[in-house]
């Protein structure tokens, strides 16, 4: 059976995966599930629908967490079961994954060792840094650009990056992502109303209300509990009220973009101001971000077409380009950039 390639963008909160052979993208969450502390009950999507709902004998629990592995052996059983699951998995394919570049050189051999000592027996793992997979998935040609800021909003992190003439100039990981702002959601309705949230409830409405604009006195009924009464009961939550939540981390996210750019070169940072800022990763589609970023930043900001999987649309570019090939390294590579 003839092997196939797989490029890989691991997130905090969902896997993306190209399949080279059937030419497609498909994600599932990054979750399982686990029945008495040790066995599998369910993974992905399936363990998802369990979150905040299944029994006290079952855990759900995120393998990877701030963009890094946390539960190394769970995640690689996660991985080794989604390629399979209603597909043909290959042995001896080859692998490109996206790793985060702010993150220590233990932390990246991880990702590369989940798979290269999988059940998968792969026969190649090469990886590449997530904000170049992200600037080809965007259609930018990453040699010959003079300078380009991206900003990946993900689950767990938002990662910062500053790339001109074919590298990295500057990279920052910012440990603020969408679970960051489904909390701070839910601290100050717990609060303020003196009632409790779930994450997923906060995530609704985040998602329903973003940073700006829309209906200033718009507000959305929500199930939860009243922590005076301790009864269960709906509550009117004001979208003043989830915005004022989100701007407290988000701000983070702002002084970080505005330091690298100080930091960033003369010539570099002529070609920001022509270029923008570009914002990828699953939180980039929040309702009206990227305005806020540009009245913040003084910059013009553009969003993805498709910023969830803008990373691994640049790794299926890459996978399918002898010459963007070379943007990937195999940590067992004497030449290996970061291990020299």
């Amino acid at each position: 059976m003839a092997r196939n390639v797989y490029g890989l963008d691991l997130g905090s909160y969902e896997i993306k995966v190209y399949d080279k052979k059937q030419d497609a993208v498909w994600k599932e969450k990054a979750v399982i599930a686990i029945e008495d502390r040790k066995n599998i009950f369910a993974i992905g999507d399936e363990a998802y629908e369990m979150y905040e709902k299944a029994p006290g004998n079952i855990q759900v629990v995120f393998p990877m967490e701030e963009g890094v592995i946390s539960r190394f052996n769970d995640m690689q059983y996660l991985l080794q079961n989604l390629l399979k699951k209603g597909r043909t998995l290959v042995r001896g394919s080859e692998y490109v994954i996206a790793v985060p570049t702010d993150v220590t050189e233990v932390q990246k051999r991880a990702f590369f060792d989940l798979v290269i000592h999988s059940s998968a027996k792969a026969r190649e793992v090469n990886i590449v840094e997530r904000s170049i997979a992200d600037c080809i998935g965007l259609g930018i040609d990453v040699k010959e650009t003079k300078g380009v800021m991206i900003a990946n909003f993900g689950g767990g992190t938002t990662e910062l990056s500053v790339v001109a003439s074919g590298g990295m100039v500057l990279n920052k990981l910012v440990k603020v992502g969408g679970t960051t702002f489904d909390r701070a959601v839910m601290n100050l309705v717990r609060h303020t109303h003196d009632f409790l949230i779930g994450r997923l409830t906060a995530e609704t409405l985040r998602r329903r209300f973003g940073i700006f604009g829309g209906d200033s006195h718009a507000v959305l009924t929500v199930a939860g509990r009243n922590l005076v009464t301790g009864v269960p009961q709906q509550q009117d939550i004001s979208i003043s009220l989830v915005r004022a939540a989100m701007k407290v981390p988000l701000e983070l996210c702002i002084r970080e973009m505005i330091s690298m750019l100080d930091r960033t070169p003369p010539e570099v940072l002529k070609a920001i101001e022509e270029n923008g800022i570009f914002l990828t990763g699953g939180l980039a589609a929040m309702p009206g971000l990227a305005r806020y970023i540009e009245g913040a930043t003084g910059y013009r900001v553009q969003t993805a077409r498709r910023p969830d999987t803008c990373s691994v649309e640049g790794l299926s570019r890459i996978i399918n380009s002898k010459e963007l090939k070379q943007m990937a390294y195999s940590m067992l590579d004497e030449n290996y950039r970061w291990m020299r």
